[in-house]
């Protein structure tokens, strides 16, 4: 069943494999949007989690969050502080980002003891790369990635890559991520491999980029772009550029970074991304839906009929 279709309620019930498959079937058509948690929420009253997934985002990524000491700013004080309490309230897979870097604070830094608390409170997926300054390289990836596949198993899927060159001096894409490497990071456990799109970082070409993609499908793993460098804050045209660009790269899922403001990409930009991948009628069923609840006419596995001759 592919996730694009199915309501909130089913999307928070998937395991791994669940998961992986309704990606693969959604034929590069989903968005995944990062918010720090520590950021003050965009609009009084909700997360900036919440508000991407009002305005189409199917996965939610958590950046800065800590495992040893959660805190997700907007949740009021005495409610849950979880991955689990987040995804409670969005009806959406939730991941966190963990980092290979001893610059970061120890909660979350990419050790198996990290993933595993993740996973324990309700992380569906870890997204090992590096923020900006953190100095993240491909052999730190791949270590952890190692480690954490042992650690966390069939719990929850593992994305690794980089979305920019972390400080490191990395200049264009084959700098970046190579095919051999991205081969290297699916061997070690990766379900997706994670790339700069294409236009994001220096040298980043859609070849340059599907030779990256490519590899990792070889290998029977998918592959998410990423816009880590602030574009997430660029015009609606530009935005609408890069998402067709990724999709031509081949990539089975779109990420949109967390600096269009401080800790939330522009909601704008996340609705115009939605409809050049997806289209209206995808974008705005997931904005839609309920958190709770069925449609008449859909399955009885929670998805709805697709139109008649469409996708």
């Amino acid at each position: 069943m592919r996730l694009l279709d199915l309501p909130p309620s089913r999307l928070t019930e998937l395991g791994r494999a669940e998961l992986l498959e309704g990606i693969r079937l959604s034929e590069g058509r989903l968005v995944v949007a990062e918010t720090v948690v520590t950021a003050p929420p965009l609009v009084d009253g909700i997360t900036n989690a919440e508000l991407v997934a009002a305005f189409g985002a199917d996965l939610v990524l958590l950046n800065c969050y800590d495992c040893e000491r959660p805190t997700i700013a907007g949740l009021p004080e005495g409610a849950g502080q979880t991955c689990r309490d987040v995804k409670a309230l969005v009806g959406r897979p939730v991941g966190v980002n963990l980092e290979p870097s001893d610059r970061v604070p120890p909660g979350r830094r990419a050790t198996p003891a990290n993933a595993v608390r993740a996973v324990e409170q309700g992380a569906d997926f870890i997204c090992l790369t590096g923020n900006p300054n953190t100095l993240v390289t491909n052999e730190g990836i791949l270590e952890s990635l190692r480690l954490i596949k042992a650690a966390v198993g069939d719990r929850a899927f593992l994305i690794a890559g980089r979305m920019h060159a972390a400080g490191v001096g990395l200049s264009g894409c084959r700098g970046l991520i190579t095919p051999e490497e991205a081969e290297a990071f699916v061997e070690a456990g990766a379900d997706v491999l994670l790339v700069p799109a294409p236009g994001t970082v220096p040298g980043a070409m859609v070849e340059a980029v599907s030779a990256c993609v490519q590899a990792a499908h070889r290998r029977g793993a998918l592959a998410m772009s990423a816009i880590g460098t602030s574009q997430e804050g660029a015009d609606e045209a530009t935005v609408r550029q890069l998402a067709l660009n990724a999709k031509m790269a081949g990539v089975d899922l779109h990420h949109l970074g967390d600096a269009g403001y401080f800790g939330v990409a522009v909601p704008e930009n996340i609705l115009a991304y939605c409809v050049a991948v997806k289209g209206r009628r995808h974008t705005y069923r997931r904005m839609a839906m309920s958190l709770t609840g069925l449609r008449a006419g859909a399955d009885r596995r929670g998805a709805a009929p697709a139109a008649p001759g469409s996708l």
